[in-house]
């Protein structure tokens, strides 16, 4: 799990500010236990304990399920993090830069051709039926928060809000993906192919289609089936004028300049192409999905040019 510093995050840190709740989580560690046993084990009520998994359940730190039992249906509880990782804002020194932010939901795209495995739901239902490509037409599908296809792509389009005096000087796109197997399979391996303006940006591999019964993703809906794709990861894909990069590492020569960013319309392509190596497919995660809330997000950095009044300005000051 990451978290950062922010009213977000305030329901991870408010469940593991308690004794009480660290030795719950030191005790499903060893095993899961429905909550008489948890109640038994620390002494407490079972009303009271009930209170402390409701808390760690909203943090996402553990999930509860019903099970059958001797004297009746019981409440498990499982641990589902094995580890958090705090993200902390940049330092006070870091250079502030200008940007302009969009987000675009994942189902706001504007072109697809899609095959099965495929489909796409809104955080509450599934939108017309499974591996039925023409499902990528319904009329809801602006308010899908997840899809996925098993070759083929999608394609966004957004506006450029530059000005004439701003230059660009670093385009970010991050956004939750991984693989789509049929059910869930860590091992599935994706050539992903990014694409902004008709020019390649360079190609990612994704490990696998994350999920199946070992862990949901933190922001999944509860009516999402345990068996299919959970959560994905959160790619950072970077163009500035050195190149293009993934998480840092660099993936092609592809620079600002080779991107037409003065049309007053991006596309950007999301695909796995039919003679790729590893024919693996896509899912997206959008907010309320996966483990990163979110939806794509570009920022656009940029450096402003002064205005001839501003100049002028600035030669009096000298």
């Amino acid at each position: 799990m990451k978290i950062d510093i922010s009213q977000h995050s305030l329901p991870v840190y408010e469940a593991l500010a308690s004794n009480v709740r660290i030795e719950m989580i030191r005790l499903l560690a060893v095993k899961s236990m429905n909550i008489k046993e948890l109640a038994d084990a620390m002494n407490l009520s079972s009303a009271i304990m009930t209170m402390h998994v409701k808390k760690l359940e909203r943090a996402g730190i553990i999930k509860s399920s019903m099970q059958p039992g001797k004297g009746g249906a019981k409440k498990v509880c499982t641990l589902v993090t094995d580890s958090i990782e705090i993200i902390f804002p940049p330092k006070v020194e870091s250079v502030f830069r200008d940007c302009h932010v969009t987000e675009v939901s994942v189902g706001h795209y504007t072109d697809f051709e899609v095959t099965p495995t495929c489909g796409l739901a809104t955080t509450v239902k599934v939108l017309g039926m499974f591996d039925e490509p023409r499902a990528f037409l319904e009329p809801e599908r602006v308010n899908a928060k997840i899809l996925w296809f098993g070759q083929g792509f999608v394609e966004y389009r957004l506006a450029n809000y530059l000005n004439k005096n701003e230059v660009p000087v670093e385009l970010e796109i991050s956004m939750e993906i991984s693989s789509e197997a049929p059910f869930a399979n860590e091992n599935w391996p994706s050539d992903i192919t990014f694409n902004l303006n008709g020019v390649d940006l360079g190609m990612w591999t994704s490990p696998g289609d994350f999920g199946g019964d070992k862990q949901r993703g933190r922001y999944t809906p509860d009516w999402w089936w345990d068996e299919i794709n959970q959560y994905g990861l959160l790619k950072v894909l970077k163009i500035n004028n050195e190149g293009t990069f993934i998480d840092g590492t660099q993936i092609s020569n592809v620079t600002l300049k080779d991107l037409d960013l003065e049309l007053t319309q991006w596309k950007f392509r999301i695909s796995v192409h039919e003679d790729a190596e590893n024919v693996g497919g896509v899912t997206l995660f959008g907010s309320g999905f996966g483990n990163y809330n979110q939806d794509i997000v570009f920022k656009l950095y940029y450096d402003r040019k002064l205005t001839e009044a501003e100049m002028q300005e600035m030669n009096k000051k000298k």
